[in-house]
């Protein structure tokens, strides 16, 4: 029987056990990546060489050589990527220039004992973001019922393993293949398990038990997403892989734990490898932390039948692993701010970015897109402001697929939108809310400039009923099937005309006197429309407990005081000297420009003030 040492290899992910990979020795790398111009965008070098920051970064580690890249990096980045770049056309990222690999240490302890010994020197393992303390190797589960038939342990020598191997067999089988015949085929097991390999064990070849994979783990796999068995890296996943490259001797251990511990016998059971931190990579055993050796002390000396082993690996994190900043400070100028904040509608990924980025566009775009997928599948900038009566946006398409039809949920409600023909801001979600805070449900709301529906579809779950209008056609399209969809149609009546007419038609109809709120969201021109409520009263003879609607009305100012500009024009155009009006800041839109919302009761002297007309 040949006992040919094998290399144990994993893949780590955030949630999924590690699998099979290969690695060779690697080139070390030491400069920091910046933008170069190519069929791709390569990461070029950095002659600094400042102090390296604690933990993992693109500036330290090694990178791998280029025949193995060639050959890994393909299965990985070719295989999971063919069709991402088939649909966004030639790729501008080399993926495989942000590949590292870092050398670390590791302790090999029996998979019973793992759990423990982590909680206890959890101060000295590896401890990196979005990496686990604990890999476990590949093929080395074995059941407990078959622990006791294999023997707690092995000496190594090859005679006495074989032996043990032949009466195993006869003992499960009735025969061996050293009796001169072949096994039956049934007992092959459909060949779902050909062989059981980990370092150190004998090579099963029936025990099909023993190395089937569990059913979750084999519908993994048929669905593409499972653990790797060697053959390539499938699954969103999984970013890292750890490789055993040294191992160790057993000798070292009779220096800290005395001569009985030497050439202790390998355990046959599951084990795990615990990843000690970065700065015990070079280190042996003896020149480890006292709280690692007193707690490997103790946990052999409690069970001395397990044996433990500090092993050399090679940690190599892959694109995938690196954060959307991080990658993007690699390509980007050194002094460029990067931009890390976008607007997400639905599965786009709305930008607004500055002169500066525009040269990188398509690269930012292409790191945002990956970092964010699968929830986002379309980045889109915007390209000029918002000029149109409709407020739709000029969008350019950076990357991912050029649909801009998508669907939005806000307060547990659906909503259609085309960004290429009608307005949404995801932003004002939390000021929604606060106005949708403020009505009960004897409210009537009329809702001025709707578009696809945010508010008037939500406020429909809370009031009596809504009135929503928009210029756009398109809006007013998306805003009838919104209400369906959400089965609200019964309580939303939607119109298709200007502000101004939409006011009039409103407060002369016999609809007015049961309007509550008026809503006007149209930041640039809104408070332009206020002049429409001068009068609507005028020749109408109100009952006695009529209450004026509350008006809600948003708009911009650059001034220094913005609250007191936006006052002065709510009053100029309501040609009122005196209006009560509560004023609030949403949001900063632009560096010195504020959006606001004042709120106020429409005054009775200007919804009863005769208009030029009626003079």
């Amino acid at each position: 029987m040949n006992f040919r040492p094998m290399v144990s290899k994993f893949i780590l992910g955030p949630t999924s056990p590690f699998c099979l990979a290969i690695f060779p020795t690697t080139n070390h790398f030491c400069h920091f990546p910046r933008l170069a111009f190519s069929s791709h965008v390569a990461l070029c070098s950095r002659t600094d060489t400042d102090s390296l920051p604690y933990g993992p970064s693109l500036i330290k580690g090694n990178l791998p050589p280029s025949g193995w890249q060639q050959e890994q990096e393909h299965r990985y980045f070719h295989c999971k990527g063919k069709e991402e770049e088939e649909e966004d056309g030639d790729s501008v990222i080399d993926k495989e220039a942000f590949t590292r690999v870092f050398d670390i240490a590791a302790v090999r302890v029996p998979s019973q004992y793992c759990f423990v010994l982590e909680s206890r020197i959890r101060g000295h393992l590896l401890n990196w973001p979005r990496i686990r303390n604990i890999a476990r190797v590949p093929g080395d589960e074995v059941e407990e019922e078959v622990v006791p038939l294999l023997g707690e342990s092995h000496s190594g020598s090859e005679d006495e393993e074989a032996s043990k191997l032949t009466s195993l067999q006869r003992r499960i089988y009735g025969k061996a293949e050293t009796d001169g015949e072949e096994l039956s085929p049934v007992l092959y097991r459909e060949r779902l398990a050909t062989e059981f390999n980990a370092k150190g064990f004998v090579k099963f070849r029936n025990l099909a038990k023993i190395s089937r994979p569990k059913k979750k783990k084999m519908k993994q796999k048929e669905g593409g997403r499972g653990d790797g068995d060697g053959e390539g890296r499938h699954g969103s996943n999984e970013f890292a892989v750890v490789e055993v490259v040294e191992e160790g001797n057993g000798d070292e251990w009779k220096g800290l734990l005395g001569d009985e511990f030497k050439g202790r016998k390998r355990w046959m059971g599951s084990t795990r490898l615990l990843l000690l931190d970065e700065r015990y990579a070079d280190k042996t055993l003896e020149e480890l932390p006292q709280a690692v050796k007193a707690a490997l002390e103790e946990a052999m000396s409690e069970n001395l039948a397990h044996s433990f082993e500090l092993v050399r690996c090679k940690l190599t994190l892959f694109y995938d692993y690196w954060l959307m900043n991080e990658i993007l400070e690699a390509l980007l100028p050194k002094d460029m701010i990067i931009p890390s904040a976008f607007e997400t509608v639905g599965h786009i990924a709305h930008l607004n970015l500055k002169d500066e980025h525009l040269p990188y566009k398509k690269v930012i775009a292409k790191v945002i897109l990956d970092k964010n997928k699968p929830k986002i599948q379309t980045v889109v900038n915007k390209i000029d402001a918002i000029h149109s009566d409709y407020r739709t946006m000029q969008l350019e398409v950076l990357a991912g697929n050029r649909s801009l039809v998508t669907m939005v949920v806000e307060n547990g409600l659906k909503f259609h939108v085309d960004l290429a023909t009608v307005y949404w801001n995801s932003r004002l979600a939390t000021e929604r809310q606060r106005l949708l805070r403020g009505f009960t449900h004897k409210d009537v709301v009329c809702d001025v400039f709707s578009g696809v529906g945010p508010l008037a579809v939500s406020a429909a779950r809370i009031v009596r009923r809504v009135y929503a209008n928009d210029l756009n056609p398109y809006a007013v399209d998306y805003l009838d099937r919104n209400s369906v969809l959400n089965k609200l149609e019964k309580r939303i009546k939607v119109f298709n005309m200007d502000g101004r007419r939409f006011i009039d038609a409103m407060f002369t109809s016999e609809k007015a006197q049961s309007i509550t709120q008026v809503v006007m969201n149209l930041p640039k021109d809104a408070a332009e429309y206020l002049d429409a409520f001068r009068g609507v009263f005028h020749d109408t003879s109100l009952r006695e407990d009529y209450t004026f609607p509350t008006i809600h009305v948003y708009g911009f100012s650059k001034a220094k005081d913005p609250e007191f500009d936006f006052h002065e024009r709510i009053r100029m155009a309501l040609g009122e000297v005196g209006v009560n009006v509560e004023m609030r800041r949403v949001r900063l839109v632009a560096p010195g420009k504020w959006m606001l919302c004042a709120s106020f009761v429409l005054p009775a002297s200007v919804a009863f003030a005769a208009t030029d007309t009626q003079l």
